[in-house]
């Protein structure tokens, strides 16, 4: 008996991809070798890596860049399937959600800095949520929000700034539903 092999050949998309998400990886596993001042407050430095491929390569490339660097950070980093994971995961699916819906407004309405503050702010909020509901119903957090808001204010931004950066250097098409590369993908 012969043993059978299932062959999937990699696109030049796929590594693409697994470029970008090790490269967000890299981000990440750098990102928590940094003190924290306040715990769950982080630079969001792979965020970046998504915003600059949302506008260089679409959405669906963006989301299996965020999703895979999310899920591979966390081996890495031995968090897998933890609550860090979850809050992670969740502040990560929901700030993808942002960034595909206000992809498809205009242009002139946001830019990579208000795409970024808009997917910073989902992020936290969701975290907050899920902290609240969670991880310690029952023991308000909420006295925390200027501050957790005020970070993500100034992460958001700085990502924003960064990525816009990244873009004008090299330039690419815009996020708007009228473009075809946010529509690539699998999504």
């Amino acid at each position: 008996m012969t043993a059978s092999t299932i062959k999937f050949p990699a696109s030049a998309e796929d590594r693409r991809i697994a470029a970008l998400a090790a490269v967000g990886v890299g981000l990440t596993v750098a990102e928590a070798a940094i003190p924290l001042p306040v715990p769950g407050i982080k630079p969001g430095l792979a965020n970046i890596i998504t915003l600059v491929v949302l506008y260089r390569y679409g959405v669906g490339a963006a989301v299996w860049v965020s999703l895979l660097r999310i899920v591979a950070g966390a081996l890495v980093l031995g968090t897998f399937l933890t609550p860090t994971f979850v809050l992670s995961l969740s502040g990560g699916v929901v700030s993808l959600a942002v960034l595909v819906l206000a992809a498809r407004l205009p242009r002139a309405w946001f830019g990579p800095v208000g795409l970024s503050l808009l997917a910073a702010f989902a992020h936290i909020a969701t975290q907050l949520w899920v902290v609240d509901l969670w991880l310690m119903p029952g023991l308000s957090i909420m006295g925390w929000l200027p501050v957790f808001l005020g970070a993500a204010w100034l992460t958001g931004l700085a990502n924003g700034l960064v990525a816009a950066r990244m873009l004008r250097d090299r330039p690419a098409s815009a996020p708007a539903a009228a473009h075809a590369p946010l529509m690539r993908g699998p999504l």
